[in-house]
């Protein structure tokens, strides 16, 4: 697949500041749509959802897997951008660290929804967890990097332990109203705080 900035790239010419919003507020509602309704949601309502008309979305993304694929690297590109903003405008890493996750939550009640397609063997998939890996471990690293620097949170988890951990407990969330895996995701990250 080649993405609309793959193309850009190799015309040489940046894709404008307007088309990329407008490429992202498709992604942000194709992404609420697949929360709401399932991966297998009509374009239509995914094109009433950004505003805009269904030659729109298959221009920038022809197959509903490109569709796919797009919002899930756009989810991880907006956690990784989190993470060192969040460090920079809270008013303490563990607080950067508190609301990354929670940004993180967000994306894995996407990712979930995506989850049955993600592992359907069709091969545009197959690279997205190692890019998911590679993104975000890093910027989760930094985090607890920081706020165990600062003295904030015990320094014996390694990033990848977390993200797992909070994974897990975000499986089957969506399925179930009685679970809140918010609050024990919050939980968890209470434990992190040096004397828990």
């Amino acid at each position: 697949m080649v993405d609309a900035d793959e193309a850009a790239g190799r015309t040489g010419r940046p894709k404008r500041a307007d088309a990329r919003r407008n490429q992202e507020a498709l992604l942000d509602a194709a992404a609420a749509v697949f929360v709401r309704s399932g991966v297998e949601a009509p374009v239509r309502d995914i094109a009433a959802e950004a505003g805009v008309g269904t030659a729109t979305i298959y221009r920038h993304f022809p197959t509903r897997a490109d569709l796919i694929i797009g919002v899930y690297r756009h989810q991880v590109e907006a956690c990784a951008e989190a993470g060192p903003a969040l460090l920079a405008s809270s008013p303490t890493p563990y607080t950067a660290l508190a609301r990354w996750i929670d940004l993180f939550v967000d994306f894995l009640v996407t990712k979930h929804g995506l989850a049955g397609v993600l592992q359907s063997g069709d091969a545009g998939f197959e690279t997205l967890h190692a890019y998911f890996l590679d993104r975000l471990v890093p910027v989760c690293t930094g985090l607890l990097d920081t706020a165990a620097a600062a003295g904030e949170i015990r320094s014996d988890l390694s990033a990848y332990e977390l993200m797992r951990g909070v994974g897990n407990l975000c499986i089957g969330a969506e399925n179930d109203p009685r679970y809140d895996a918010r609050r024990l995701v919050g939980v968890l990250v209470t434990g992190l705080r040096r004397g828990q």
